[in-house]
């Protein structure tokens, strides 16, 4: 199934925060956050104007991202979890 997300909303994969501290020590799943990282999979067209034009998104497709901890709906696709949330939840691109 593909997913094209609408207007100015984009389809993130969240990556996979380290498991272990700079000492070595393991932590476990139970006392890990939700990664606030992510891939960008799939962008809308862009955001439509008061005077109805379309901006385009300054993100695309296979940027690397910040975003808000509790930016974002999420979504299972083919047993896979991803977010989808607007450009605006996004706070930095990673270059």
């Amino acid at each position: 199934m593909k997913i094209r997300p609408l207007h100015d909303r984009v389809v993130v994969r969240r990556m996979e925060e380290e498991r272990t501290t700079a000492g070595g020590i393991v932590i476990p799943d139970s006392a890990t956050e939700k990664p606030s990282m992510g891939e960008i999979l799939a962008t809308g067209h862009g955001k439509v104007t008061d005077s109805g034009d379309i901006r385009a998104l300054d993100v695309k497709v296979g940027d690397t991202v910040y975003f808000g901890k509790y930016s974002g709906t999420e979504i299972k696709v083919e047993g896979e979890e991803l977010l989808i949330m607007r450009e605006d939840d996004i706070i930095a691109v990673v270059e």
